[in-house]
């Protein structure tokens, strides 16, 4: 006899996206299951790189030191080169002097760790919240009902069969996955640009890279990328192939080890450790909702590794999706709320796609100086258009450069304060409720009276340390934050007269300092973004 066991969300795929996912609902308090069909994490070195948007959410959770030691391997990483055997001269494509903190822009600082560092954190985070993570479990089926959408899943180990009936499930099953397949969703873009086997092999080679950084080598007949792992003298190697002529399967770890050897320039004592096959696709998946299912990461989008956007995006879209999926769960919020997700995430992924396809053709390219991919803009100039906002949005997703004023659809401007006596970027206030930035105290009073909203009041509060509250919150009598740091709303002044908030008839007391009326105001501010009223 099958027992089905209910779960608020059930996560297909335990890589970026999916532990992320775990992470973020356990945050907000939703229980949710995550399955994966692996045995366990990689230990590929791929996806390496946490840029300073993908910290800021990570900040708050108390996650900043961990992923730093996770990165400290790397912290010798000196850019890209490209050669023809590594004993050869190496032509640099770019080096690394982009500075790792933006301290005007951000407080998150751009980290090094890979996946095989970082996913055992959040992992270990997502448990300790309360998320059930059961790996090498197998997802066999995801079918639609009146009641939720069942999930049967397979003990890979044991064969023991679970069925689940989730109010909603997140497919993070991957590029290859087969739940946008089974809900009918197609992409759009390029396709597949090239085939990769990547291997981790183990080789002591101190005595040829005396500057680590990622090799690109163009050898003579074998071209391969070579980057450095997290684990003493272990290396991460991408072989490309033409999958008409052969198959990840010719790749055996004999070639892997002759072929290494081959693009090292030297005869050196080589074992291999893991292999995996991968393709370097553009691709945008035609919806990213199917009633209760939502696609995340790269089930939604993929494309090249130029600029690390990939897994960054894949945590950016768990973020973005599980707030949301919270608030619907609490009954906080319309399930309107959850189209927003898409409206908001979809357009971006198109934009990097684009970006990201040229990019990767002008590094790898006869002139690396015309890449068009501005990396700050890309990581922290992100915008979003969608009813989960109160006023006109900002229309393209990316301007001429990161936004330092407080709109709806962008992401709130950084500030440096001072909480309680620690330094602290305002980011660091956002991860599980809507938060009130405001200098007033009327309307810091009368956030206490709207249930998920928490108030800040910027001189009291908080301490701006560079004062720069008033040039970047620029005359807001109030800015309304959403959980995942972007601008809801901002009072303008009076209640009474601002289009957004104006009360069908004239109010008893005056509004503008009455903190029961600015209560009342911001109670409605909230249910509109909510899409509740």
């Amino acid at each position: 006899m099958t027992t089905t066991t209910q779960t608020p969300v059930l996560i297909v795929g335990g890589g970026y996206a999916g532990l992320a996912s775990a992470l973020f609902l356990a945050h907000q308090g939703v229980r949710c299951v995550l399955v994966d069909r692996h045995p366990g994490m990689s230990i590929l070195g791929r996806a390496r790189g946490i840029n300073p948007r993908t910290m800021e959410i990570y900040r708050p959770l108390g996650l900043e030191a961990a992923i730093k030691e996770a990165g400290r391997p790397f912290d010798g990483e000196s850019g890209v080169a490209r050669c023809t055997t590594l004993l050869d001269e190496w032509h640099w494509v770019f080096d690394a002097d982009a500075p790792r903190a933006l301290p005007h822009l951000t407080a998150g600082e751009f980290g090094l760790a890979d996946q095989s560092t970082v996913e055992p954190i959040l992992a270990r985070a997502a448990r300790e919240r309360g998320a059930e993570l059961r790996f090498d479990t197998q997802c066999e089926s995801v079918e639609d009902g009146p009641g939720g959408v069942t999930v049967v899943t397979r003990d890979r180990t044991t064969g023991e069969r679970r069925t689940y009936l989730a109010q909603y499930v997140i497919a993070a099953d991957g590029y290859r996955g087969t739940i946008r397949q089974r809900y009918g969703i197609g992409r759009t873009g390029p396709g597949v640009q090239r085939s990769y086997v990547s291997c981790v092999f183990k080789a002591d080679l101190s005595d040829i890279i005396t500057r680590r950084a990622m090799f690109w080598i163009l050898g003579d007949p074998v071209t391969g990328a070579l980057v450095s792992h997290a684990l003493p003298h272990h290396w991460g190697l991408g072989l490309s192939y033409d999958p008409a002529t052969e198959s990840p399967d010719d790749f055996t770890d004999e070639r892997c080890a002759a072929t290494a050897r081959r693009l090292i320039g030297r005869d050196v004592p080589i074992d291999i450790v893991g292999r995996a096959a991968w393709e370097e696709a553009a691709y945008v998946a035609d919806r990213f909702r199917a009633g209760r299912v939502f696609l995340v990461g790269d089930a939604a989008h993929v494309w090249p590794p130029a600029g690390g956007l990939g897994a960054n995006s894949a945590v950016q879209d768990a973020h973005n999706v599980a707030w949301k999926l919270a608030a619907v769960l609490a009954g906080r919020a319309s399930d309107a709320l959850l189209d927003t997700y898409e409206a908001e995430r979809r357009p971006v992924a198109l934009e990097l796609a684009d970006l990201t396809v040229r990019s990767q053709a002008a590094r790898f390219g006869p002139n690396p100086g015309e890449d068009p991919l501005d990396a700050v803009l890309c990581v922290l100039g992100q915008r979003y258009t969608s009813a989960a906002m109160i006023g006109p949005g900002p229309g393209a997703v990316f301007g001429d450069g990161v936004e330092q004023r407080a709109r709806p659809g962008t992401r709130a401007p950084h500030l440096w304060l001072d909480h309680d006596g620690r330094r602290i970027g305002v980011h660091d206030l956002f991860h599980d409720s809507f938060v009130l930035l405001t200098d007033s105290e009327p309307w810091a009073k009368a956030a206490r009276d709207v249930e998920g909203v928490r108030a800040y009041r910027i001189g009291a509060d908080l301490i701006d340390v560079e004062h720069a509250w008033r040039s970047r919150y620029d005359g807001a009598a109030a800015v309304l934050v959403r959980p995942d740091g972007y601008v809801a709303w901002r009072g303008e002044g009076d209640p009474a007269t601002d289009p957004a908030t104006a009360p069908a008839t004239a109010p008893a007391t005056d509004p503008a300092t009455d903190p029961a009326a600015l209560a009342g105001v911001l109670a409605g501010v909230l249910g509109r973004v909510l899409l509740k009223q």
